[in-house]
């Protein structure tokens, strides 16, 4: 049998067939994917062959379909694996917060790179407008015109009293990762998207500013409209995996264009004379948050010391 893995627990899988049927599979101990050294080998959005259960025996998955893409992180507790968040996407939503909690520009910077690594477009969501006071607007506007310049699509929204019309029309027809830090709202927007749905929701904890897990396991869910939507647990890091150095600077844009221009063809862009990416960093048209960001990254591969800003 033929079907979609909509639901991971990492020990079981609900695979969806062709005619809505959800059956309970699971996997044999040494199941790896040829190529990834994956911490869960199977993943939502996965299209996968399966035996059916017999008396006694539960249904198996015996084989993977080969993946249109997928976006995977470090795994954060073995740093030579990784973690494939989901596979088979049109677009990853990234929901982010100015404050409440505040989600850092690192941590967004490496998600984007990390997307882009594995050509899937990202629309960024920043979320909670209703709670920005002047400065926290100011910044929003700030990380919007930055990452509109560099070409991602921003949309700023109240996602629990606002209307998410926009992204309801963004996500029609097509299959979206969630993603972000816990807290964000992401659970609140699926809400909002599927109102017979009903996520499990928490607040932000006041003495620590952070967002608390409410959504354990990464799930899909078929939106009114068409398409479908895959919740998944909020993330603190995201560790890159599977970069080489020369090719981080692939995955920024606004560093790739520049990099043209410098005076050596294998410029890191760290401290090289004549090197246009850092000229551009001293002018402000590489802004000094995504330069920063490049740096964590290259720094993930190797601890010397580079140039800061």
């Amino acid at each position: 049998m033929r079907g979609l893995v909509i639901k991971s627990t990492g020990s079981s899988y609900l695979v969806r067939t062709g005619d809505g049927t959800v059956q309970e599979c699971r996997i044999k101990g040494t199941f790896r994917i040829k190529g990834i050294k994956s911490t869960n080998p199977v993943a939502v959005g996965d299209y996968v062959e399966f035996q059916q259960p017999q008396e006694g025996i539960p249904a198996f998955i015996t084989q993977i379909e080969e993946r249109r893409n997928y976006i995977v992180r470090r795994s954060s507790n073995l740093s030579k694996q990784s973690h494939i968040l989901a596979c088979n996407l049109d677009l990853c939503l990234l929901v982010i917060t100015v404050s409440h909690p505040e989600t850092s520009t690192v941590f967004i910077d490496r998600f984007l790179a990390s997307a882009h690594a594995y050509r899937i477009p990202v629309t960024i969501v920043i979320n909670k407008q209703d709670l920005l006071d002047g400065h926290d607007m100011a910044v929003a506007q700030e990380w919007m015109e930055i990452y509109r310049s560099i070409g991602y699509d921003c949309i700023a929204c109240d996602c629990l009293h606002g209307s998410v019309d926009e992204i309801s029309a963004l996500l029609k027809g097509k299959v979206t990762l969630l993603s972000g830090n816990s807290g964000v709202g992401k659970s609140t927007l699926v809400n909002r998207l599927i109102p017979d749905l009903q996520q499990r929701t928490a607040a932000v904890s006041e003495k620590h500013d952070t967002g608390m897990h409410t959504t354990t396991f990464s799930e899909m869910f078929q939106l009114p409209d068409g398409g479908w939507i895959i919740d998944s647990p909020g993330v603190k890091g995201f560790g890159t995996f599977d970069m080489e150095l020369h090719e981080v600077s692939h995955y920024f844009p606004e560093i790739f264009k520049a990099q043209s221009k410098c005076r050596y063809q294998d410029c890191t862009h760290t401290c090289e004379p004549g090197c246009a990416v850092l000229e551009a960093v001293e002018q402000g048209s590489i802004h000094i948050s995504r330069y920063n960001s490049y740096l964590s990254i290259l720094e993930d591969m190797d601890q010397g010391k580079y140039r800061k800003f």
